[in-house]
């Protein structure tokens, strides 16, 4: 059993959490929800009033949070993590934040004592429910080994990656390529109903073909087709800021973006809208719009589609 402090109890921590209780772990939870301390609470975690009360005696402290400038300041403000925390605890940060951001993070916590690897996560909020997701680990490797029972605990595919910020650049990697298909197929299914088929029998035709054999286009069933945003499951502000971030790391090394770029575009598009708090499927809308068509498919269809599997 290991004493674990866990700060951000949103869609992912929330679920992260409740499966390091589950395991038996000595957890301490804070949010700045008390609504959501209070269901960590229900799944076994003792509930703190600050972040200096959930880090007092923690062996391991596991953040998840929405942008490197809270990452910061939950590390390293006045009456943080690093003012509180033992120095012999290590520092598992599972937010999606800028390379540079996690590089600096650690080089002020490495002054201080403290190891810290930073340690984004794939697999949404069930994902992080069921612990079918992926954790990818920059950092120091003998930080990694000693630690991987705990990110196991939380993950089916805990992996190490390489030096501290090389996990950030893994996420950026897979979701920006996730947001560049989203892209496409948002533009290849309105042509496909401008040209007069019916969405519902191209998702199941294509879904036969080469690119559908591997699932590509599975995901769209969960949102798109039955044009269904609300509530979401990644955020379209979250969204857009990985996809910023892509576009950043980038520019750092000079490698052209067009394909990130007009991502980029397009989902900036949708929170001018207004959209932020909707799902991130939701700037698909936009090309619906441009091609003046309505896609809707009802849910009972789309079930008897991928039950002819």
């Amino acid at each position: 059993m290991t004493k674990i402090a866990f700060i951000g109890l949103g869609n992912m921590g929330s679920g992260m959490c409740a499966n390091l209780c589950k395991a038996g772990h000595d957890v301490r939870a804070f949010d700045l929800s008390a609504d959501a301390v209070k269901a960590a609470a229900e799944k076994g975690a003792t509930p703190a009033a600050t972040v200096a009360e959930a880090v007092a005696d923690a062996e391991v402290v596991v953040s998840m949070l929405p942008a490197g400038k809270h990452v910061r300041g939950v590390y390293l403000g006045d009456d943080g993590v690093s003012a509180n925390a033992p120095k012999s605890a290590v520092f598992l940060e599972c937010s999606t934040i800028a390379v540079e951001d996690a590089r600096s993070i650690s080089a002020d916590l490495k002054a201080l004592g403290f190891d810290m690897v930073d340690a984004p996560v794939s697999g949404g909020p069930d994902g992080a429910k069921s612990g079918e997701m992926a954790i990818w680990v920059g950092g120091d490797e003998e930080v990694f080994t000693a630690h991987k029972p705990v990110l196991d605990t939380m993950s089916d595919s805990a992996r190490y990656i390489g030096s501290i910020g090389a996990g950030s650049v893994a996420k950026l990697v897979h979701n920006l390529s996730g947001y560049i298909i989203q892209t496409a197929l948002a533009e290849t299914f309105t042509m496909g109903v401008k040209a007069g088929l019916e969405p519902d029998a191209i998702w199941e035709a294509v879904r036969q073909g080469a690119l559908g054999r591997r699932r590509t286009f599975d995901t769209l069933y969960r949102n798109f087709l039955p044009a269904r945003f609300d509530p979401p499951d990644f955020a379209l502000a979250l969204a857009r800021k990985d996809v910023a971030l892509a576009c950043e790391v980038g520019r750092e090394f000079e490698v052209p973006m067009k394909l990130a770029h007009t991502t980029l575009a397009e989902l900036t598009e949708a929170m001018n809208r207004g959209w932020g708090g909707r799902d991130s499927r939701v700037a698909m809308l936009l090309q619906s719009e441009r091609a003046g068509v309505d896609i809707q498919v009802a849910d009972d269809r789309l079930n008897e589609i991928l039950d002819q599997d």
